[in-house]
């Protein structure tokens, strides 16, 4: 008792002792001035000083969870990916293999013919991944399996050599995507954007009946090396659809920016406010650009914003055109990048001829600047992920 009675008073004593060692930190302070003759006094008290330290601290606090929870996702996403790697990594044995065209030689062949009608679909999109036929022979693993159904099963020799070459394409062609989806992020990083989040963005929005690509037999072909290939396929899809998507076109033809995005003054009251976009200054009917390709979801009048229009795009990114003094696109018209939608002018709340331009993410204001500044490179990886995402038909 008298050790728990003595731990607790050495416990209050240090309480004490830090609370007084802070105190101390805190005290009035007095600073003077000396300017065109006069002295003046300036006085920080210590309760301001302490309500300072607070808010300093309550910041960095929120500043640490959120960077914490960024890299818990981070984190979360990584084992995910690793789990789906280790499970992929099961790859049927060539004794398997042999069972199963022993037991069903039919069942394979149709599963091979679906997977190969698959892969020259592939290989029209992706020519980059067709095998020359100089180099068509199957990679050594593939081979010796191969080599082992046709001696144990000389009826399914061919269809084991087709098996072969379908691994080693659909390998190649795993490769080629997951190096798309390495560069799209890598591009999508630079406008500020979490690749990972646009993609769940996407995930969130699909459906549709299940079809089982494979056949419904118990021995049909189900290597895990063409789940890979179709995870690696979504991934990169999504990507280049999100990389395409963000507004990069300047939204009119006009570069004088008489207002940027952040603190300023009010132009009617001179209060400080906050301004979520950028304004272009220019004269009235200059055409007014969609900056990325997407769906008008409105198109009217908007306190504030007089003559607005609002176009969606992919993953939850929206752009708002305002103060417009006609418009050239309907609701729910869908829009290509550059296309005209508008002419500026000066309705609503506004001083003078100008565009008001947006960029939303899920509804949050964003700066649109580093979309319309981003660098050269960036700019040629989203093209080239615009004509891949893009219908067939743009492509030629």
């Amino acid at each position: 008792h008298k050790q728990k009675t003595g731990w607790v008073v050495s416990l209050v004593a240090n309480i004490t002792g830090w609370k007084n060692r802070m105190a101390g930190w805190f005290v009035d302070r007095e600073f003077f001035m000396r300017a065109n003759g006069q002295v003046r006094f300036l006085k920080i008290s210590a309760a301001l000083q302490r309500r300072v330290a607070g808010i300093a601290a309550f910041v960095i606090g929120v500043w640490l969870v959120v960077t914490l929870g960024m890299m818990v996702n981070q984190v979360y996403v990584s084992v995910e990916r690793m789990a789906l790697s280790q499970q992929q990594a099961k790859v049927q044995s060539a004794e398997e293999r042999v069972a199963t065209y022993r037991n069903s030689i039919d069942d394979v062949t149709k599963d091979l013919e679906r997977r190969q009608a698959m892969l020259e679909g592939l290989a029209e999109k992706y020519p980059e991944a067709e095998v020359p036929a100089s180099q068509a022979a199957p990679a050594s693993e593939e081979e010796k399996a191969a080599n082992k159904i046709s001696a144990l099963v000389p009826e399914a020799a061919g269809l084991a050599r087709i098996e072969a070459r379908q691994i080693r394409f659909a390998e190649k062609m795993t490769r080629i995507a997951e190096a798309r989806i390495r560069k799209v992020e890598a591009a999508i990083r630079k406008f500020g954007l979490n690749p990972d989040a646009l993609a769940r963005e996407a995930d969130s929005a699909q459906g549709g009946p299940f079809i089982p690509f494979f056949g419904s037999a118990k021995q049909d072909v189900r290597d895990p090396r063409f789940t890979r290939l179709a995870t690696s396929l979504d991934r990169m899809d999504a990507m280049e659809r999100a990389l395409a998507a963000i507004p990069t076109s300047m939204p009119a033809a006009v570069m004088l920016m008489s207002s940027g995005f952040g603190y300023r003054h009010d132009p009617f009251t001179g209060a400080g406010a906050m301004h979520s976009g950028l304004d272009f200054k220019g004269p009235a009917g200059t055409p007014i650009l969609a900056a990325a390709e997407g769906k008008v979801t409105s198109a009217g009048v908007q306190s504030g914003y007089g003559n607005c229009i609002e176009i969606t795009h992919a993953n939850g990114l929206v752009t708002r055109y305002a103060h417009l003094s006609g418009f050239n696109v309907s609701l729910g018209q869908k829009v290509d990048r550059g296309i005209q939608i508008g002419r500026m002018g000066s309705t609503g709340r506004s001083t003078g001829s100008h565009l008001h331009f947006e960029v939303r993410l899920n509804g949050q204001a964003i700066n649109p600047r580093k979309f319309l500044e981003a660098n050269p490179d960036v700019l040629e990886t989203q093209a080239v992920a615009g004509i891949r995402a893009g219908d067939p038909a743009k492509k030629s």
